[in-house]
């Protein structure tokens, strides 16, 4: 235990970057440099930049025309028009020409009549300077273009070089170095595949992209195993070349995780843990005048290290304001608890329903990269809050421009692979369409429409007395709500079994077996509930199962589990145990159909996925995934009509 990090205590997230800005030397940290101008967008100014000519830098003509001296055009009128001869009274001029010497106005060539090759006439009067560009009219020399910390944007570069300023003084990028450590750390870049106790390394290149959005450059060291000597060593040629040094990993509380020690001998810790979850681990700490930062090992905590403490660092070092990211009220669609004493962030799938967003959580833990690519936004939970309840409004950061949740299709129920499929399909579209999946069973996507939270679900409810599919358990579920039925595929279910079927489990009467553990379906699930029937058929009790307490989400998630022997078998459907080469024991066949209110069937949405559900394309992509029937994709089902046989 003595060998175990300790977080002595953890501080709130503004409080970890305060320290970090009271700890460093901006000024003698980051010094200017002078660059050309067309090469600045994106830079920060140094110091003010004053104009060294001025724009324009003679009086032009702003249209094109004559140039005149007004004093002779104003007696000009409508039925008394005043002739004006080449060389004495007027010169022809386009646009972006000098004004001949003397003229203090012009005019436009559709007000000039052309009498013979020397002479015109006008019918309306010239006033002194119309339709000329004046001497320093945009730019004046010697006046003040840009302040000091200012962003060059694309339209400063053409005022700065309209104003003579070729070179432009501006501060440094920020330099940022990464150093993933760990025994257990593949290089991606050798390409690996990782075997049980290996991980390939990626939180450097979510630190890199990031990086780049903040104009940082960035470099990424080979992954240092876990020797303390080795890290000291990194740590100290990367000061030598960089502002910033992050210690990927290593920062937690394990007997492996000294990175703490390390920075302690190097330098001064500001603070080790902060209180946020995912992200608790982060370290900051002070060597040579620059940062150290430990960033926890799992990529959702290294995420919310470096978008909630390193964003605000850097772009203080930068002299640029942080960026923020753009907010909505969303409702929550399902109750989030949250551990008091702890800020916690929860990512969220987010769609705009019935005139409103609403906002379903994804799982939420910090080594589940997924759920950030799943993810439109996030929401966070206070410190002093056990949590939001369902139905309650939350402010929301988005990942993305508010207006892309109207291209947003939220899905909540069971799992299918044909949905990733149909997500794949509508965001090859012109106009793409991202469909966005929660996976909360047939019963809990009843539930979703029920409460207005989801455009449409997912469902494959068996009703054994009725011998139909999901109509008795909508009558029973959502009464008065007037529904459509569309059929997205017949599929087969069946036990998914390791490939060769060593242990020779053919059916549910060899689940109570002592050498078979099995992997389950969560409850409320249409898997789980057919599961059920058959158990009670043959008469089998499910205390009897090993492993029908544990639980998975999705089809894929339980075949992974027989591949990896996690489990023998489980109930899935085939599509899932061909996709990972798997056996298969058939059991059932069943109509998996997708349930849209009536109200929604006007969407754009809607109408663009149900033309894409009739397609012909569609369908032979379905039956390509293996395990499914496509005779009734795309129909409008009605009560009775079963499997269509």
């Amino acid at each position: 235990m003595s060998d175990r990090n300790i977080y002595l205590k953890t501080v709130p997230v503004p409080e970890a970057v305060r320290l970090a800005k009271e700890a460093l030397d901006r000024d003698e940290l980051i010094r200017s440099e002078l660059v050309p101008t067309h090469r600045a967008p994106g830079r920060v100014t140094a110091a003010p930049i004053y104009a060294k000519c001025s724009s324009p830098t003679f009086h032009s003509a702003a249209m094109d025309g004559i140039a005149v001296y007004s004093r002779k055009t104003f007696t000009a009128r409508e039925g008394q028009a005043v002739e004006l001869r080449l060389g004495t009274d007027y010169v022809p001029v386009n646009t972006g020409n000098a004004l001949p010497e003397g003229t203090d106005a012009v005019i436009m060539i559709e007000n000039v009549v052309q009498i013979d090759e020397h002479t015109v006439s006008i019918e309306a009067p010239a006033f002194p300077w119309q339709h000329v560009r004046k001497i320093g009219e945009d730019i004046v020399a010697t006046e003040m273009l840009l302040p000091q910390n200012h962003t060059i944007t694309p339209f400063d570069v053409g005022a700065l070089l309209s104003a003579g300023i070729y070179d432009i003084k501006v501060w440094e990028k920020v330099q940022m170095t990464f150093i993933p450590t760990g025994d257990e750390i593949l290089p991606f870049r050798d390409r690996p595949v990782p075997c049980p106790g290996e991980v390939i390394e990626s939180n450097s290149q979510v630190f890199s992209a990031l990086a780049r959005g903040l104009a940082v450059e960035y470099q990424c060291t080979l992954p240092v195993r876990d020797r303390e000597e080795l890290l000291m060593k990194a740590i100290d040629l990367a000061l030598d070349e960089s502002h910033i040094v992050v210690v990927g990993a290593g920062s937690s509380a394990g007997s492996k995780d000294f990175t703490r020690r390390v920075f302690e001998k190097m330098g001064t810790v500001l603070t080790h843990g902060i209180a946020i979850m995912p992200g608790k681990p982060t370290l900051l700490a002070i060597a040579k005048g620059k940062l150290l930062v430990g960033a926890p090992g799992y990529p959702v905590s290294a995420v919310v290290c470096f978008e909630d403490v390193l964003t605000p660092i850097i772009s203080w070092l930068s002299g640029k304001p942080a960026p923020k990211k753009g907010q909505i009220d969303v409702r929550l669609a399902r109750r989030t608890p949250s551990k008091p004493g702890m800020e916690e962030v929860i990512r969220l799938a987010i769609g705009e329903v019935n005139d409103g967003y609403v906002g379903v959580p994804l799982a939420r833990g910090a080594g589940m990269i997924t759920t950030l690519t799943k993810a439109q936004g996030i929401a966070r939970v206070p410190a002093d809050s056990e949590g939001i309840e369902q139905g309650e409004s939350v402010k929301v950061e988005l990942f993305s421009p508010r207006e892309s949740l109207s291209r947003v299709l939220m899905h909540v129920g069971s799992h299918d692979n044909t949905i990733d499929l149909l997500a794949n399909a509508l965001m090859g579209m012109g106009e793409q369409l991202k469909l966005v999946s929660t996976h909360a069973g047939s019963m809990g996507g009843l539930t979703a429409l029920k409460d207005g939270n989801a455009l449409f679900a997912g469902c494959h409810l068996f009703d054994p007395e009725s011998g139909d599919f999901n109509f008795p358990f909508l009558e029973k579920y959502l009464p008065g709500e007037k529904v459509a039925v569309i059929n997205l595929a017949i599929r087969h279910q069946g036990l998914i079994i390791a490939k060769g079927n060593p242990k020779k489990i053919n059916g549910v009467k060899d689940l109570p077996r002592e050498d078979v553990i099995f992997i389950n379906r969560q409850r409320g699930a249409g898997t789980r509930i057919l599961l059920d029937h058959h158990l009670k058929e043959g008469g089998i009790n499910p205390r009897s199962i090993r492993g029908y307490d544990r639980e998975e989400y999705t089809h894929m998630a339980v075949a992974a589990n027989v591949l990896t022997g996690a489990a023998d078998c489980g109930l899935g459907i085939h599509a899932a145990a061909k996709a990972l080469d798997l056996g298969f024991a058939p059991l059932a066949r069943e109509r998996y159909d997708l349930i849209i209110p009536e109200r929604h069937l006007e969407d754009p949405r809607i109408k663009t996925l149900l033309n894409l559900i009739s397609s012909e394309g569609i369908k032979e992509r379905i039956n390509s995934l293996g395990g499914y029937e496509t005779t009734l994709t795309g129909q409008f089902m009605e009560a009775g009509m079963g499997l269509g046989d």
